[in-house]
Order: C-alpha cells, then sequence, then structure tokens
C-alpha cells in the first residue's frame, strides 16, 4: 500500500502540478540553528526539495538574542561552505540565505542602532514572534523596519496562538504594510487543527503573500508530500504569492 493510498484511504488524490519553484523559509545551514547538523544532512534535504521542483532555496536561519546569536558573518561563512559542498556533489541549484528574525530585545536594539539586517528579495525582512504571547514590541518593530526601508514578512501568523481568538487582529498587522508568510506543512494538518484552519482563512482572505516549507529535518519534506494534494494548496495556484519573484 502506498503512502498515499494509507493515509487517504482507496481514493485516488492527484497531486498538483509543480507551480513553486522559490523556496524562502528553511533553516539549512549546518549546524547554526536547530535546523540541519551536518553539511551532509544539509545536502540530502536540498536534493530532495530540488525533487519536489524547487530551483531556488533562500535559508534562513534563526536569529535570536538567547538561543542563536547568529550574525551575517556566521551565516556567511556557513553558506559558503554548504556552496562549496553542493558544488563537490554536482548538485546545481541556486541558494542563498538570509535570517529569520525572532522579535525580542536583542532585535530591537539591531533596529534602533540601524544594523544591516539580513534580507531577500526586495528587502525583505523574515521575521517571528513568540507563539503563546503577543510582544508588546510588535508595533514599534514593524514601524522600525518600514522606516528603516525593509518589507516586514511575519513568519508563519497562522501558529501564533495569541491571534487565534481575533482575526480582526490579523487584519490590523496586515494592514500595516506586513507581508504573511504561511508554511506549506500547515495546510496537512501538521502543525494543528487550528493552524490548519487560520492558514485556510488566510488564502481565503487573499492575506497570503508568501509560503514557505520551514524545512528543519526529513520530517518536513514528508507532510508536504501530503500538501501536494490538498485542496488549498490547489487554491494557490494563481494566487499572488510572491515566492517565484525571488527567482533572478
Amino acid at each position: 500500500m502506498s503512502f498515499l493510498t494509507s493515509l487517504f484511504g482507496k481514493k485516488k488524490l492527484t497531486p498538483v502540478p509543480d507551480f513553486l519553484f522559490a523556496d524562502m523559509h528553511s533553516h539549512l545551514l549546518a549546524d547554526i540553528d536547530d535546523g540541519s547538523k551536518s553539511l551532509d544532512e544539509s545536502v540530502e534535504l536540498i536534493s530532495k526539495l530540488k525533487t519536489l521542483g524547487y530551483k531556488k532555496i533562500i535559508t534562513t536561519p534563526h536569529v535570536m538574542g538567547d538561543l542563536y546569536r547568529n550574525t551575517p558573518e556566521i551565516i556567511s561563512e556557513a553558506l559558503s561552505l554548504l556552496k562549496n559542498k553542493l558544488a563537490q556533489e554536482n548538485i546545481e541549484i541556486e541558494i542563498e540565505a538570509a535570517a529569520e528574525y525572532y522579535l525580542d530585545e536583542w532585535f530591537i536594539e539591531k533596529l534602533n542602532k540601524g544594523e544591516k539586517l539580513l534580507t531577500f528579495g526586495e528587502k525583505y525582512v523574515l521575521f517571528e514572534t513568540s507563539f503563546m504571547n503577543e510582544p508588546a514590541q510588535l508595533h514599534q518593530a514593524i514601524f522600525l523596519m518600514r522606516t528603516s526601508g525593509y518589507i516586514p514578512v511575519l513568519a508563519h501568523p497562522e501558529r501564533y496562538l495569541y491571534l487565534y481568538h481575533n482575526f480582526e487582529a490579523f487584519k490590523k498587522i496586515y494592514d500595516m504594510d506586513v507581508l504573511f508568510q504561511i508554511n506549506l506543512n500547515s495546510l496537512a494538518g501538521y502543525y494543528s487543527k487550528a493552524a490548519k484552519q487560520f492558514a485556510e482563512k488566510l488564502i481565503d482572505h487573499n492575506m497570503v503573500d508568501f509560503v514557505g516549507t520551514d524545512c528543519h529535518g526529513d520530517r518536513h519534506l514528508d507532510v508536504l508530500k501530503q500538501v501536494k494534494v490538498s485542496s488549498y494548496y490547489k487554491k494557490l495556484i494563481g494566487s499572488k504569492i510572491l515566492n517565484n519573484s525571488l527567482i533572478s
């Protein structure tokens, strides 16, 4: 019995043809955050992403003041090592690095000091918050990013518990010229039923600008196979998502 048959029963579900060719959220630099732990693992994951149809990967290691104090220099060095390893393995794929900034005092300090942030595309800055509690500095951070010339991209808003009972709060953040990036695996219910429902609601309200794998390891790539047969994945076709605009 095949994986999809065992998951969905005897009804045959047809995967959607590849239409996403760029991923802008992953953790594939070796041993600098909670993602890939080695160059070999990074190469294996990237090979699988390429098989899934991706032509460009923008990997985004965590930057967190109390856990992953990654700097542009650390990230650049890790990216260089990965590129060399991919070349040795004859794996041709476009790969860049930005960051996923955690909204904490360290991030606010960087913004106040005018430190250059790691961006992708048109000066997009990927950031995340606590899953449980709305940060007191959320609006301040958005204001500082915008006035510094960046375009804030909120990572996986469907996973923030503090927004679950107030969809107007989603709209308020979105109306502050913040772009939303949902995790594709949310569409398969990987994180929770509630996260799946909110990801679908954001798609229904045309409030999704980017989608990402948020790949940390094989477990995430396995779930992507389920995503490709979901009805809401199909809804993304022809939507306003900007992923493919990142391909040079």
